[in-house]
């Protein structure tokens, strides 16, 4: 039931895996000798993975609609079934508009399993390049569910619902989906080991280079802590001299949304590091370590002898499943105004929770099959990836394009959001501090959560 089975083309030699066995250090294999075509390889498809060939080329329509319905999991099929709800959804917008409850709940239901249909061809995708690559990749595709809805919403001028979205996104990939990923994998096998290499990269996000002992911060490490501290220094700077009788509030606003847009590019910057630090750097030691999860990897010979879509295929799941998207996130975001006011739902539950949990579907249910798989580093890798592209990519980015659009959309978050994220970092770093996991921690992470979720229900918002 692997969602991330790929090719077996990398070769591991004895000085990779001692450089694994380290955590740290440079890639000195020639990337010709550590990538290279099994001599059985009977692929059509000279530069696709082994892992990722199909067999086939172009698009065959029935094999492209059973292999999109089959999905890659139970859990990710079941998402399937709610594809009426698209049509019904798209369809009342324009006729019922004036249903805006049942427009917001089948539109927001809509959103599932267009998310689904965008993360499972952006994995079948990135099974057909190297594995680092591959899971970068589809980070990105994962992750376009949330940009889009980002952008509708800054269209729309929600700055509150963006700001506790962004938040939000962090807290659900970080606490409900780890959370889960620990406790499905912990179910199935007491305790689940997983490298630090891999947890290290993500963990600067986390603020917890404190939880690492006595190592030394990697380079990833260093240049990711920049994130996690710069979404929070510009609502330090608000918070720290809001009421100054030598300062006006005007002033204060101005020179907050200056900060913002500075650290965004900053931030953008940095995320270019990161990528070329994944891409070059640290590529054999991730690559290898990745290998090695394959090999535990409880459903390989099932996920092997499954279907595959073609390349043309998957460009054109992708396709059809953003657009749909972008127009049922037109919909939603068109109702969020009357459930707000009208319904008693508070702009600080909408952004932090509800948003968060359809925009990452997708993600989360791919983190837990393979967790479920003891495939644990594959899931902390979409675990910490997703959080990466968020605070990295997707949130400065908004910022960049509310500066273009003349938007005043800043990283002023509310002390209430910014408080449970430290608390929830600090509860996280914790647990992958030792580099195993098991079902307790995994509910003890949910069961934040649900803590957060029950006050930010009932958290009225101020305005910032």
């Amino acid at each position: 039931m692997a969602l991330f089975q790929r090719g077996k083309d990398p070769v591991v030699t004895a000085d990779l895996e001692n450089a694994i066995e380290a955590g740290h250090g440079h890639c000195s294999q020639d990337k010709s000798a550590s990538v290279q075509q099994p001599d059985n390889y009977n692929g059509i498809t000279r530069k696709i993975a082994p892992g990722g060939e199909s067999g086939r080329r172009g698009i065959h329509p029935l094999h492209f609609f059973r292999i999109l319905w089959t999905s890659t999991s139970d859990a990710s099929r079941l998402c399937n079934i709610l594809w009426p709800t698209v049509p019904v959804a798209l369809a009342l917008r324009y006729t019922k508009s004036d249903l805006h409850l049942v427009v917001f709940i089948l539109n927001y239901l809509a959103m599932v399993p267009c998310a689904n249909t965008i993360g499972f061809a952006g994995q079948e995708f990135a099974r057909k390049i190297p594995k680092v690559a591959g899971i970068l990749i589809e980070n990105t595709l994962g992750s376009v569910v949330e940009l889009i809805l980002f952008m509708v919403l800054l269209t729309r001028d929600q700055y509150p619902v963006i700001k506790s979205a962004v938040l939000g996104s962090i807290l659900a990939t970080m606490l409900l989906c780890l959370g889960l990923c620990f406790f499905a994998g912990g179910l199935r096998r007491g305790e689940q080991e997983f490298s630090d290499t891999v947890s290290e990269v993500g963990c600067g996000i986390l603020l917890t280079a404190f939880a690492h002992s006595s190592k030394q911060p990697s380079v990833p490490l260093l240049i990711l802590n920049l994130s996690g501290f710069a979404l929070i220094v510009p609502s330090a700077y608000y918070h720290a001299i809001a009421g100054a009788s030598n300062i006006t509030e005007e002033a204060i606003q101005d020179n907050v949304l200056h900060i913002s847009r500075v650290t965004s590019i900053l931030l953008l910057i940095a995320y270019l590091i990161y990528i070329w630090f994944q891409m070059r750097t640290q590529h054999c030691i991730f690559d290898a370590i990745l290998k090695r999860d394959e090999e535990k990897d409880a459903d390989k010979a099932r996920d092997a002898a499954k279907s595959k879509l073609t390349l043309t295929e998957c460009v054109i799941a992708l396709v059809v499943s953003m657009t749909l998207v972008t127009l049922v996130a037109i919909s939603l975001v068109e109702q969020i105004g009357y459930i707000v006011e009208e319904r008693g739902i508070t702009e600080a539950f909408m952004g932090l929770i509800l948003v968060p949990l359809v925009e990452k579907a997708a993600e989360h249910l791919t983190a837990i099959d393979e967790a479920w798989d003891n495939q644990m580093n594959f899931a902390l890798s979409h675990v910490l990836g997703a959080t990466i592209q968020t605070a990295l990519f997707n949130t400065p980015l908004v910022v960049i394009v509310g500066w273009g659009l003349g938007k005043t959309m800043n990283l002023n978050f509310e002390l209430f959001e910014i408080i449970i994220m430290i608390l929830a970092i600090v509860v996280v770093g914790n647990f992958l501090r030792d580099q195993k996991s098991n079902y307790l921690e995994g509910a003890l992470c949910v069961i934040v959560y649900v803590i957060i979720a029950v006050s930010a229900f009932y958290y009225p918002g101020t305005s910032v």
